[in-house]
């Protein structure tokens, strides 16, 4: 498919999506399939501006929270993705509806492996509650 075809926005939210992804660690595109309850090629897709599969709405914090966007990142994209997509994507409510529940855990010595321990908490909640929410 020619990328002539993609809308212009759509294009800057995929590839900005795809820089973020090409810059992160190996592995990032497999914790996004699993924690988006998918598969990676539609990782690929949704990251890929010759594709015209968009992004769905609620996907989006899960795909800030797991590929770290700075941000900046953040800001670029959702000004993409809302020219894109006028009127998808829910305003932010401040809170209503979530709550923040708090754990303790020990430090494990090592930022990368605090890091992993942490990433490893977020991804069981979110697929816990993707779970619970399909019944």
């Amino acid at each position: 498919m020619s990328s002539a075809r993609i809308p212009k926005h759509v294009r800057q939210y995929k590839e900005l999506l795809r820089r973020v992804l090409d810059s992160r660690p190996s592995g990032t595109r497999q914790r996004l399939a699993v924690a988006l309850g998918t598969n990676r090629s539609f990782v690929s897709q949704i990251s890929s501006p010759t594709y015209k599969v968009a992004i769905p709405a609620h996907h989006i914090e899960t795909i800030f929270e797991v590929c770290h966007f700075s941000p900046a990142e953040r800001a670029e994209f959702l000004a993409a993705y809302d020219a894109a997509h006028p009127n998808q994507r829910q305003q932010p409510d401040d809170g209503a509806g979530r709550r923040t529940i708090e754990v303790c855990v020990p430090d494990m010595g090592s930022a990368r492996a605090n890091r992993l321990v942490d990433e490893a908490i977020r991804d069981m909640a979110r697929n816990m509650i993707r779970i619970l929410q399909e019944k």
